[in-house]
């Protein structure tokens, strides 16, 4: 059976469509192609972009000609959440990177070259469930990601360490201990391409989930529980009549309290709030209030006027 090549595939959109799937197979793998490109030259752009104000380490354009699609892929993820171009200045330059996304490490730790690697960072993570990955890269030089309690953390360096266990240490190694000195004088760390004040105990936080949720104490929410029923049940009206209003009850939800709390698909949450018209108030300004409390006491002159000429009349 002649099989047709898939550039006479690509040449021929209507023989995809006979192939079946296989020919929806290739139009994806096409399709991912194409945006794993656009993200590789959008990145590149923006490290051009952030080179002509900030001040790097020599070799930095060759080395965005080598981006690959993996080292593409995580700073196009941080744009993603948040990071804008002179951001991304910290960011080659070894800065701290926290973001409230856990599916990045995933993401980040499928990609291709990725390995396990040892390091000193946010020691209050299992390491044996969530271990740090590292990976090689002509831009990132080594970047390494690992876990957060609420999401992921990376940071570039310029030389890996891969001592630990019984392996004796190697000429990286000392270039890495190297970097940690200049760091233990300078405060900054040393990323591929500059210094970063951008400290693990000073991050950059992108994405940060600004919604924590807190238990309530059994008192609070039995108070709070009951008045949201009486709320709910005074708010149980139609327009049409309150016979029709009892043939619909509202759902019957257990725990009113809970839904308060409850996250919504995109980070949204109800709230205590949530669903509610909201307005500012705020005290009249001074002026408003010596005019209104001049009118007041001109209505209470009147008033005592007619009544004082009211018995003389």
């Amino acid at each position: 059976m002649d099989r047709k090549h898939p550039a006479v595939l690509s040449r021929h959109p209507g023989l995809g469509r006979l192939t079946g799937r296989s020919g929806d197979a290739y139009g994806s793998a096409q399709a991912r192609a194409r945006q794993a490109e656009q993200a590789r030259e959008r990145v590149r752009l923006m490290i051009e972009i952030t080179a002509r104000a900030g001040a790097y380490r020599k070799g930095l354009l060759n080395a965005v000609a080598r981006l690959s699609p993996e080292e593409a892929g995580i700073l196009s993820d941080l744009e993603q959440h948040g990071l804008q171009v002179p951001q991304l200045h910290d960011v080659l330059c070894g800065g701290h990177v926290l973001v409230d996304a856990p599916e990045l490490y995933e993401r980040w730790a499928d990609g291709k070259g990725s390995h396990p690697r040892i390091s000193s960072h946010h020691r209050d993570i299992d390491k044996k469930r969530y271990p740090d990955i590292g990976m090689h890269g002509h831009v990132v030089r080594e970047k390494l990601h690992g876990r957060t309690t609420t999401g992921t953390w990376v940071q570039l360096e310029k030389t890996p360490a891969a001592f630990g266990g019984k392996k004796m240490p190697s000429l990286g190694d000392l270039r890495h201990l190297m970097d940690y000195v200049v760091y233990r004088f300078t405060g900054s760390n040393v990323g591929p391409w500059g210094l970063s004040r951008m400290t693990e105990r000073r991050p950059m936080y992108l994405s940060p989930r600004v919604a924590v949720p807190t238990a309530l104490t059994a008192p609070v929410a039995g108070a709070l529980t009951s008045t949201l029923r009486r709320i709910e049940q005074s708010d149980d009206t139609t327009a049409v009549s309150h016979e029709l209003a009892a043939a619909f009850p509202p759902p019957d939800r257990a725990d009113l309290a809970g839904e308060l709390g409850e996250a919504l698909p995109g980070r949204a949450g109800r709230g205590l709030f949530g669903n509610s018209e909201v307005w500012v108030t705020q005290t009249p300004s001074r002026i408003a209030a010596r005019v209104l409390r001049e009118r007041c006491d001109e209505a209470v002159d009147a008033v005592h006027a007619r009544a004082a000429g009211g018995p003389q009349a």
